[in-house]
């Protein structure tokens, strides 16, 4: 068996961001709009009236402040309200292949190493954009990696499962190295015409480099322990798929996008990942004044806050659980490992974290590591 070991991470930011008061006032516009022609089936109770959104509900609901998107103009015109994005030929690469390659790039350069070097690709995503082919193997195509590559799918714990399925192929020896990438266009499964989650995702692509723990001299993180689990709930659902075209009345039903019963999740959820937490770190022996970091899914402030007061036994310290959603909003499988990425260098040698990240399915993944 072989140590492991993850040297570069890499994100991929959009360059366009959206705002809280942004938002709000193309929502409440399309709300407007909807009232407006739907206004005698209103008055007859036939029809619910659309409310208003307020930056100020979305902060108090979320902790989220502003999103990144990869097309902004699309979602703030009320007469559409989804992003635009072109369609492309067949021979160019696709949008999540040009965003993941961005991202497993950088990854890669943090490494000190290149595509060749890289024996497995791991796309691991809550949505693709395609059936097939693989988008991880239109990633491997354009790094110029080589072995073999697949897409996995466990929504947003698809990177902590994706870094679990590389860690233990790393680990039996059938491959040396492996990159997880996470390209998320959440923007395109969010419907951005419901107030109750119009405010939720935003867009972006993270990538891990793995590799055999041997003979490394520049700073990386051990992977002391991973772990996996599932639990099925259809209380966060995505219903579109290739079954869609087989099916009358489908063309505007909103069960084909993103959604969620909140409170049941909020219930349900936390119990299940604290658990699954610190039943991970007895079976590891590593005690809550063990851990210095925290790198939670970015999903809900309120929710992080509570896991980790869970988990450390006492309310986290300022940096103890680095929060980025405020800014990137919930980009599903990629929000642990941004915040991972973005607030790790000042660990020291010996320091432990943990990264988790949780969602639908249920699903939670947990990552053990120490700084070498």
């Amino acid at each position: 068996m072989h140590d492991v070991a993850i040297t570069g991470t890499g994100v991929f930011t959009p360059d366009q961001t959206i705002s809280n008061d942004e938002l709000v006032a193309a929502f409440n516009a399309y709300a407007d709009k909807f009232n407006a022609d739907n206004a005698a089936a209103i008055a007859a109770g036939d029809v619910e009236a659309k409310t208003h959104s307020s930056s100020d509900f979305i902060l108090a609901a979320s902790g989220i402040e502003r999103r990144f998107v990869l097309n902004k103009s699309g979602v703030l015109d009320p007469d559409r309200m989804y992003p635009a994005l072109p369609s492309r030929d067949d021979e160019d690469p696709g949008v999540m292949a040009e965003i993941g390659t961005d991202a497993a790039t950088k990854a890669l350069a943090q490494a000190g190493l290149t595509g060749e070097d890289i024996d497995l690709v791991i796309c691991a995503a809550s949505n693709h954009e395609r059936a097939y082919p693989a988008i991880a193997v239109e990633i491997q195509q354009l790094l110029g990696c080589g072995g073999f590559a697949f897409d996995m799918n466990v929504a947003c714990s698809s990177a902590t499962f994706g870094i679990q399925t590389a860690v233990d192929m790393i680990k039996a020896g059938s491959i040396r190295r492996a990159l997880v990438v996470n390209p998320e266009i959440c923007s395109a499964h969010l419907e951005w015409r419901d107030r109750d989650c119009h405010f939720i995702f935003g867009d972006v692509a993270t990538a891990t480099v793995l590799e055999r723990d041997e003979g490394l001299t520049a700073p990386h993180f051990k992977v002391k322990s991973t772990r996996c689990a599932t639990q099925f709930s259809n209380n966060i659902r995505n219903n579109n798929g290739f079954l869609r075209r087989t099916r009358d009345h489908m063309d505007d039903r909103r069960d084909m996008q993103f959604m969620q019963n909140g409170r049941k999740v909020f219930k349900e959820v936390l119990p299940l990942v604290s658990k699954h937490i610190a039943d991970h770190m007895d079976d590891t022996g590593v005690q809550a004044d063990d851990l210095k970091r925290l790198w939670l899914h970015q999903a809900n402030k309120t929710m992080n806050d509570y896991i980790g007061k869970k988990v450390l036994g006492r309310v986290p310290e300022d940096g103890e659980q680095p929060n980025i959603l405020q800014d990137y909003a919930n980009t599903s499988s990629a929000g642990s490992i941004i915040a991972f990425s973005k607030y790790s260098d000042d660990m020291g040698k010996g320091d432990k974290g943990l990264i988790c990240s949780f969602g639908a399915g249920y699903s939670v993944g947990s990552v053990i590591v120490e700084r070498a």
